[in-house]
């Protein structure tokens, strides 16, 4: 008699994937504001914009991922940073129209859930949530076995923030004259893995693991506070392309961005990839984003005080570049 088949006997177990939500369940909640209305029963997250404050309010919205750093994470059997990654990725892009995060929802798909890692990925994500004080509304945890190895995992986030219509930083009001910030990067970051993996032999990569699993930085609070106090005429978040595709985003036509590499210390990690893989110089600002997680375009005469007060707040930034009349280059490193 053939034996009779299960959705569990395929590779999916509904009831262990219940208990693991209901799980981490108590840990979103750690992340909830008054604006998340939890109703029972309801197949989409809710949550209560409050329009106190705005009176053209905007909403922004990214989706994004961590790439294939989680493959580092499952190398060294480290995942409770990887979350953090995740809700960088997406809620440092909508900072850069001066948006403030409002919500989260993550996306993971697995070849077999497995209750400990997820939950170390979870709390990462958690932590990144509470980092950028958004709220860690919903989320879906796909089991595909078929699809993925059993050991592999792969994360997406979307984050919601938003922004009075006119106060949206764009980059629109950049003229030659205007100054390059950097502030510092905690490492790699999101991107260029694919190159760094295949630079670094699996020894090596466990042997940099802590700089190599280092979390996105997330520059949500102290963003916020700057673009209170003064005009920021442009924000780059620099994640995949880089200096070349993201910082040449913002800039109006006709307008090049100078930058100086010496203005800024470049952490040994990203040498060490040069160093071993014979990278040039322009992979390399194409690829990472060699100690600069962010770059802020603003006027000559705010360069000390913005410096100053990021300085006040421990944000390590570096003066690494201006704006110039250009309509033949957009950047020049």
């Amino acid at each position: 008699m053939k034996k009779k088949m299960t959705y569990a006997s395929s590779g999916v177990n509904i009831h262990q994937a219940n208990r693991f939500v209901s799980a981490i369940g108590r840990l979103a909640s750690q992340t909830k504001d008054a604006h998340v209305l939890d109703r029972k029963g309801s197949f989409g997250a809710l949550y209560e914009f409050d329009q106190a404050g705005y009176k053209n309010p905007v909403f922004v919205s990214s989706t994004d991922g961590v790439g294939t750093k989680l493959l580092i994470a499952k190398a060294l059997n480290k995942h409770d940073t990887v979350g953090i990654d995740l809700v960088a990725m997406n809620v440092n892009d909508i900072l850069c129209v001066g948006a403030r995060p409002m919500f989260f929802l993550d996306y993971i798909a697995c070849g077999y859930l497995d209750p400990d890692v997820l939950k170390d990925v979870i709390r990462g994500v958690v932590r990144g949530c509470r980092l950028s004080g958004c709220s860690l509304i919903g989320g879906e945890t796909a089991e595909m076995p078929g699809m993925y190895k059993r050991d592999d995992y792969d994360l997406a986030g979307f984050a919601v923030g938003v922004v009075e219509k006119d106060k949206i930083i764009d980059g629109s009001s950049i003229s030659a004259g205007d100054q390059v910030i950097g502030l510092a990067s905690s490492g790699l970051h999101s991107n260029g893995f694919s190159l760094a993996r295949k630079v670094l032999s699996l020894k090596e990569q466990k042997e940099h693991g802590k700089e190599l699993l280092s979390p996105t930085r997330i520059y949500v609070e102290i963003i916020l506070r700057l673009i209170q106090q003064f005009q920021i005429k442009g924000i780059a978040h620099i994640t995949g392309g880089a200096f070349y595709e993201k910082l040449t985003r913002i800039l109006p036509e006709g307008k090049c961005a100078r930058l100086d590499q010496k203005s800024w210390p470049v952490p040994g990690i990203f040498k060490l990839i040069q160093e071993k893989g014979r990278v040039e110089d322009s992979e390399m600002y194409r690829t990472f984003n060699m100690g600069i997680g962010l770059a802020l375009v603003i006027g000559p005469k705010d360069v000390d005080p913005v410096r100053a007060f990021l300085s006040a707040q421990g944000m390590k930034n570096y003066h690494i570049g201006e704006i110039l009349e250009d309509r033949k280059r957009k950047i020049i490193i």
